[in-house]
């Protein structure tokens, strides 16, 4: 995997793949009595080896840093004077109807997805079952494998060739976007597209994985489509939404992207807003909230109303099947202490074999990142082989499986169940009997849910059923997830913990009151907080699925002895794919090894500055020979009697302001004024991936390079700055609420560079920390 990215800053060298470092001391001074406390030294290696690549999907891209700060300049300013009233009004207007806006639309692609699936493994599934009942079982097989192999190649195809950000489940991706990484490709309308169809592809295929997962992903993918105005790319653009065209809007509106994902994956339109806050974003205000409430609200409504057309049977054969709710119905109102230890028991299990997983999900994702290596190809090859394998269990396992005669309250209508999806499958049984196995097997995941979930059916599924089951759903959800096909671990992880929750309901029948079916319930929740480490997103999602609020203090209680063993032994798998793709994440906290370092332990210098009446050929030469994304302007004479730091200038601005060849033969402030006269505010918009202008596409001529440029109206008056000697735990955490790209480090004393440095995220990762120093704390 790929190292912690380094973000393009102003420092020196302009590379940041070997920088030489000195020892250097921490020291705090004690103020009573001038007395000193000198740490021992902190002796830092000779270079930086890290990089500026993480792992996108299943490739290695290059990423860089969102501008999530606002930037104070005179341009800013001025954009904000001449808006009219009826100008902020229609940005207010916009954000909300952009919002509803993406709610609808996740909404509508969420039940196409759902439409889909059902359909597609729907037809699958009848004609192995038709095959079935003529007693062609080999045929059958063949044409089950078969099936599943072309869908999954095609999905694997997709994603390596047209979209390779969009294997896997997308939301460790989104959660870094929303925390400040942005990576090639991860929202382009590629993606989304390749997203939604290879996820419909993966699932039909007879994976175990969901939709629901990449869900999160095509919200956010929506979302920053009808964010930006569309897609110059493609030729989609509506200039009207030129109001969004800065990363501050665009990552609330992606924010109710992902939670309208959610809610369109599970009908949960409060657990998709609690989701995003409680995994999703790392900032979070409360008009946030209630515009997020708002997208999940309007994405609900839509998602009913397609539901009761699909009611008059307008979608396919499958149309109802796929749109999941459980209603479990408990009735239970009042719970023995031999039920809440069996509750506690079952949260137990759930953290040990939650923490289990997460560890095994590290080492076979850390395997298929040397087979993805090689390329395309070798990802279809793998996509593939996994799919035979699955296959070959779904099919072949049920063959172990007794047949089991129905029971006798039931008509025969309903028992077995042949060709549609149903509770009790035929497949090669006599007359009245059912496969227990094959009707979890050989059926969507959504109704083999259903099935565990179900209430009242207690004989339904022997423990050898349930054991077999969970045994394989185990193991080929942790070999599943890591190919190059958009998937999910909700659907894997919900279908193991049912089954263990249900297969210890079975155990425990006699000294516990609670239904199997709400074990199964109460099992997916512990496997759901033991993986993901969630708790209050996925109490309300299981609640609004089973539709029983009764059933409240028994998931409470399972999330949380889940989630508190399995913490005992990693972290969430989400967080552990994010930190082995290499994405810079900063946590909520500061990192053990900064709580014995400063902020000027790890800043690098001098950095490169521009004075605040810069020479062109010095801007245009140090454009080119660096990738930095801000530089530091220092006020000189004869405009200040000393140097100080005038502010923080962006690349981009730069470029514009080159663009706009707004020079002066002598050095001299040509003010706002002039700038404004060939320039508009929208030309400073943050352009779209891949359309920002190059310097060398600017066609400065040597005269022009011996002229000079003011950069006062593009300079950020007021950057973020921190003294040279402040805590760097302290720093993080500024840097992580504040949503900062840059942050000046200044010195505490005068008679010095009035900028000593630039900290930016990479510098606070603790790879890089530990690379620079042999003594910190080590993981």
């Amino acid at each position: 995997m790929a190292a912690p990215a380094r973000e393009n800053v102003a420092e020196l060298p302009p590379t940041p793949l070997a920088t030489p470092m000195s020892a250097r001391s921490v020291r705090w001074d004690v103020e009573d009595g001038g007395a000193g406390l000198e740490r021992p030294l902190l002796r830092q290696r000779g270079s930086n080896t890290t990089s500026q690549m993480a792992v996108v999907g299943v490739n290695v891209s290059h990423i860089e840093s969102l501008d999530y700060e606002i930037v104070e300049n005179d341009v800013y300013k001025q954009d904000w004077r001449s808006r009219g009233r009826i100008q902020i009004f229609q940005y207010q207007v916009m954000k909300w109807l952009l919002a509803l806006l993406v709610g609808s639309a996740v909404g509508m692609v969420g039940f196409f997805s759902n439409i889909a699936v059902e359909n597609i493994a729907g037809f699958k599934l009848l004609l192995t079952s038709n095959l079935m009942l003529h007693n062609r079982h080999m045929e059958a097989f063949l044409l089950y494998m078969f099936c599943n192999a072309v869908l999954a190649a095609t999905a694997a195809a997709l994603c390596a060739y047209l979209a390779p950000a969009a294997a896997g489940s997308g939301i460790p991706e989104v959660k870094a976007y929303l925390n400040g990484v942005d990576a090639h490709s991860i929202l382009a309308p590629s993606t989304l597209f390749v997203k939604i169809v290879g996820s419909i592809f993966g699932v039909s295929a007879g994976f175990v994985l969901g939709k629901e997962g990449p869900m999160v992903h095509t919200g956010a993918c929506v979302a920053s489509l009808l964010g930006q105005g569309g897609s110059r790319k493609y030729g989609l653009t509506w200039n009207w939404i030129r109001y969004f065209k800065n990363d501050l809007d665009r990552r609330d509106l992606i924010t109710c992207g992902a939670a309208a994902g959610v809610t369109a994956a599970f009908r949960a339109p409060v657990g998709g807003v609690l989701f995003a806050l409680e995994e999703a974003a790392s900032w979070w205000r409360s008009a946030l909230l209630w515009r997020t409430f708002s997208t999940t609200a309007v994405a609900a409504m839509v998602l009913r109303s397609l539901i009761e057309y699909c009611r008059s049977g307008n979608c396919g054969l499958f149309g109802k099947g796929g749109l999941i709710m459980f209603d479990v119905s408990s009735r239970v109102t009042a719970y023995t202490a031999t039920d809440i230890a069996a509750v506690i028991l079952l949260g137990i299990l759930g953290g040990l074999l939650g923490a289990l997983f997460n560890f095994l999900l590290g080492w076979i994702l850390r395997t298929y990142g040397i087979i993805n290596e090689k390329g395309a190809p070798f990802k279809i090859i793998l996509t593939v082989a996994i799919s035979l394998v699955t296959s070959c269990c779904s099919f072949g396992l049920p063959w172990l499986s007794p047949c089991t005669p129905c029971p006798p309250e039931l008509p025969a209508s309903r028992c077995p169940t042949i060709g549609r999806s149903g509770n009790f499958k035929k497949f090669s049984c006599p007359a009245g009997h059912y496969n227990a196995l094959a009707s979890l097997f050989l059926n969507t995941n959504d109704d083999a849910i259903r099935n565990l979930f179900s209430g009242g059916t207690d004989s339904e599924f022997g423990v050898t059923t349930l054991l077999t089951f969970f045994v394989a759903v185990y193991s080929l959800g942790l070999v599943t997830y890591g190919v190059a096909v958009p998937s999910g671990l909700f659907i894997p992880v919900i279908l193991s913990g049912a089954s263990l929750g249900r297969m210890l309901g079975k155990l425990l029948g006699s000294l516990t009151g609670l239904d199997t079916g709400l074990f199964a319930l109460l099992g997916a929740a512990s496997f759901l907080g033991g993986t993901m480490r969630m708790t209050v997103s996925v109490c309300v999602i299981l609640l609004e699925l089973t539709n029983d609020l009764l059933l409240l203090p028994l998931i409470m209680l399972v999330l949380l002895i889940a989630k508190t063993v399995a913490d005992c032994f990693n972290k969430g798998v989400y967080d552990q794919i994010v930190r082995m793709k290499g994405l810079p994440f900063l946590e909520v906290h500061g990192d053990a090894c900064m709580r014995s370092l400063v902020a000027g332990d790890v800043v690098s210098g001098p950095p490169i500055t521009f004075s605040s009446v810069e020479r062109v050929g010095s801007v245009v030469h140090t454009l080119r020979r660096t990738g930095h994304n801000g530089f530091p302007v220092l006020e000189d004479e004869p405009f200040a009697p000393a140097p100080e730091l005038c502010g923080l200038v962006l690349r981009s601005h730069l470029i514009v302001l080159l663009q706009g060849r707004i020079f002066t033969r002598d050095r001299v402030k040509t003010g706002a004024a002039e700038v404004f006269r060939k320039l508009a505010p929208f030309d400073f918009a943050k352009a779209g991936s891949g359309n920002g202008l190059k310097v060398d596409d600017l066609g400065i001529t040597e005269e022009e390079m011996e002229m000079y440029m003011d950069l006062h109206p593009i300079t950020n008056r007021s950057p973020y700055t921190v003294v040279e000697n402040m805590s760097l735990a302290k720093a993080a955490v500024l840097f992580r609420d504040l949503g900062l790209r840059h942050m000046c480090v200044v010195p505490r004393t005068p008679g010095r560079p009035p900028v000593l440095g630039i900290l930016t995220r990479h510098d606070f990762m603790p790879q890089y920390i530990r690379g620079l120093f042999q003594n910190v704390l080590r993981e």
